[in-house]
């Protein structure tokens, strides 16, 4: 019987000393992600259009949110905690319209989260669990937006990380990220090593290069932004064309209120010759940083979009990839009441989506705990569903906002339009509950009419959506006999109501 016992605990012991070997040498790129998430048609920009498409030529649209993989959701997935907790939310959100989630590689407010440690060394329990979420994400169509440098944690918690010289890192000061060789190689070590592993999936959506950008990465500098960009984008071109012979689209975000005080980066973010779609982030501190309505949020969002749209060519896409109410969370230690926050965020989103970004924006939850709620999933699904109706490869939008003229002044219009599509969504501006902050739903409905200006004579199909609930309240289809310009009439606006147009034929 001892006999026995020993045999067994020694066979238990080689079968684990054999699972580290296979993970450390994983972990140092001589063995290749097999996942069955291989097969997913990759993502590009559609060539006559500022949106996304699949490989097929099928509309793609970028909706969700940032995840972490240390927050509820995911945080299961670290060392196999339990991955049938995480594939059943992937499922989840699969079922709710989600299709794109934005990840850093690492999650660096804590030790047990760093890609690499030490620097240079890739950490094989973090290997494992991205074999494990690239393939649960195929599983289940989900795309991931991949940022490999959590900038944010990294720079508060600098004296920790694996990169600081002190550590035995290559950067002697946090100031120099972008400025010091030695750190860029360690990074670009790291991009090439992600690219070999999971760079062959459908799953990748796009690289963000580098989360939020800024001048405190660089010694107070931004002249250095262009040259950085440009030689990460090509050191990782160079990389995906040998492996696979083409790139994922790729972007670089920023913290939104940087542009205020160095509007000259500006042509590095919305206009880089490398880059193929711009991101920013949404943050501005007098209303969606801290929200005191659902109002004021979305018309400020509504007017960001404008104004990035005015910066990025034409023919890229644009959204905001990051928003949420930071400073009511982090510096308040306040959570948003859920009815109140979920609005806040449907609000955010249609203004977001109607302006011409692709997609609703993605929120950081800044919740207690950190995920989003039942209702802004609701949101999602309602999105997702009213987004089919458009023909995003042909859509060659202009944002409308300030253009489209309404018959009443009770509402704000958000909009966009070329000469045979428009999303147009209308929110009511007189029935805001003061003390809530929130918008009045049994408030007596109003007649809106609309004239979109730039579109052409034809037969047209409008289709009336109810926001709140994702489902169409009336589609019909009518002749439109004015050259130049569209005239539509919603019947009963409550609190707000989006509408598609879409020529026919």
């Amino acid at each position: 019987m001892e006999r026995t016992k020993e045999l067994i605990l020694n066979s238990k012991k080689t079968d684990l000393l054999k699972e580290k070997q296979n993970i450390g040498a994983a972990a140092q790129g001589q063995q290749a992600f097999q996942g069955g998430a291989t097969d997913l048609p990759w993502i590009q920009v559609a060539p006559d259009a500022p949106y996304f498409i699949t490989e097929e030529g099928e509309n793609w649209t970028p909706i969700g949110q940032n995840d972490a993989i240390t927050w509820p959701d995911f945080a299961n997935a670290f060392r196999r905690k339990d991955l049938k907790q995480v594939e059943d939310h992937l499922a989840w959100l699969a079922a709710h319209g989600v299709t794109c989630l934005r990840f850093m590689l690492e999650y660096a407010q804590t030790e047990n989260r760093y890609f690499e440690r030490p620097a240079g060394t890739f950490s094989p329990n973090m290997v494992r669990l991205w074999d494990d979420l690239f393939e649960l994400c195929g599983k289940h169509k989900l795309r991931i937006l991949l940022t490999p440098v959590d900038t944010f944690w990294m720079w508060i918690r600098w004296k920790h990380h694996p990169y600081n010289k002190q550590n035995g890192g290559p950067c002697s000061d946090r100031s120099q990220w972008l400025l010091c060789a030695d750190t860029r190689k360690f990074f670009k070590d790291r991009i090439t090593f992600v690219a070999e592993r999971w760079g062959g999936s459908g799953v990748l959506f796009a690289w963000d290069l580098w989360n939020e950008i800024h001048p405190a990465h660089a010694n107070n500098r931004t002249n250095i932004f262009h040259s950085f960009i440009k030689d990460i984008s090509e050191h990782l071109r160079e990389t995906e064309l040998r492996l696979y012979g083409r790139t994922h689209p790729q972007t670089v975000s920023l913290y939104g209120p940087v542009l205020d005080e160095n509007p000259e980066v500006a042509d590095a973010i919305f206009r880089h010759p490398n880059l193929d779609f711009a991101t920013t982030h949404f943050y501005d501190a007098a209303t969606i940083n801290n929200p005191k309505d659902t109002l004021s949020s979305a018309i400020i969002t509504g007017r960001l979009v404008r104004e990035a749209l005015e910066h990025v060519n034409k023919a890229r896409p644009f959204f905001d990839s990051e928003h949420g109410p930071i400073h009511a969370f982090k510096d308040r230690k306040k959570t948003l009441p859920e009815p109140f926050d979920e609005e806040y965020f449907r609000h955010m989103q249609w203004a977001h989506f109607a302006s011409g970004g692709a997609g609703g924006g993605m929120r950081w939850p800044n919740r207690h705990p950190h995920v989003l709620t039942h209702g802004m999933r609701r949101a999602q699904k309602s999105m997702a569903a009213f987004a089919s109706l458009i023909d995003w490869k042909r859509f060659r939008r202009k944002n409308l906002n300030y253009e489209v003229q309404t018959t009443s002044s009770a509402v704000t219009v958000f909009a966009c339009a070329d000469a045979e599509q428009a999303v147009v969504w209308v929110l009511r501006t007189d029935t805001t509950r003061k003390r809530e902050g929130t918008f009045k739903q049994t408030a007596p409905p109003i007649e809106v009419g609309l004239k979109v200006p730039g579109m052409s004579e034809g037969k047209y199909r409008f289709t009336i959506w109810n926001t709140a609930e994702g489902r169409p309240i009336l589609q019909e289809e009518a002749q439109n006999t004015i050259r130049g310009s569209l005239s539509v009439v919603i019947p009963a606006v409550v609190t707000d109501i989006a509408l598609a147009i879409r020529k026919v034929g």
